[in-house]
């Protein structure tokens, strides 16, 4: 297998060896062994959000095998200067590497995290993050239904699922876009968490990322 990806995860596996976790464009998410990977020479590869290209080879598909790696994008040194860039691609890796199937190809997935990545140079880099989130949610199977209530003299929209409303931020609303505070950021990134949590973390017995729960704070 010979694919394009990035790196969601990495540990130790013995003294000169790690086992990462890879979303690829072709396979979906793939584990694997690196030999040498914790070298010198290698481990700067290593970084969490790289794009690297993976050849994983295995004596059968359908037991562990071994990666052999090449470095294609080096994406998290441009933003280790950066907490909340840093942080954002820690979350976001941590997220696809908890609920994405292994093994299942996202092409849609793998597309909107790939441009999420490229727009974090970008000044309004968490709205892109945001809707990132909002378009994962989508593609895993929970649209998001949006209900005008019109008992409220504002103009508000709800999210229901189990009989339950949740109050969608103007702001991913295209409403008031550009001249978001923090606290509409931090509006958003709640919605998004509580959508998460109710059709993913509760029900699949999971837990949220911590660096989910950093980017947040962030805006506080």
């Amino acid at each position: 297998m010979l694919a394009e990806g990035f790196l969601l995860s990495k540990n130790n596996f013995d003294e000169n060896s790690i086992i990462i976790e890879a979303f690829t464009s072709r396979h979906g998410r793939y584990t694997g062994i690196v030999y040498g990977g914790s070298s010198r020479k290698q481990k700067r590869n290593f970084q969490i959000g790289n794009k690297i290209l993976f050849n994983w080879r295995s004596k059968n598909e359908d037991k562990s095998g071994y990666f052999n790696i090449e470095l294609i994008k080096p994406i998290a040194p441009l933003f280790f200067d950066d907490k909340k860039k840093s942080v954002c691609i820690l979350a976001a890796t941590s997220i696809l590497k908890i609920l994405l199937p292994e093994r299942q190809i996202n092409e849609k997935i793998y597309n909107s995290f790939e441009l999420m990545l490229n727009n974090l140079e970008s000044k309004n880099w968490i709205k892109f993050y945001i809707h990132w989130e909002l378009s994962l949610i989508k593609n895993l199977g929970f649209d998001i239904n949006l209900e005008n209530n019109k008992n409220l003299k504002e103009d508000n929209y709800f999210a229901k699922f189990d009989n339950k409303l949740l109050k969608i931020p103007k702001f991913l609303l295209g409403k008031n876009i550009n001249n978001c505070t923090n606290l509409d950021i931090q509006e958003a990134l709640i919605f998004n968490k509580n959508l998460i949590i109710e059709n993913f973390i509760i029900p699949n017995h999971l837990k949220l990322p911590l660096s989910r729960n950093i980017l947040e704070k962030y805006y506080n």
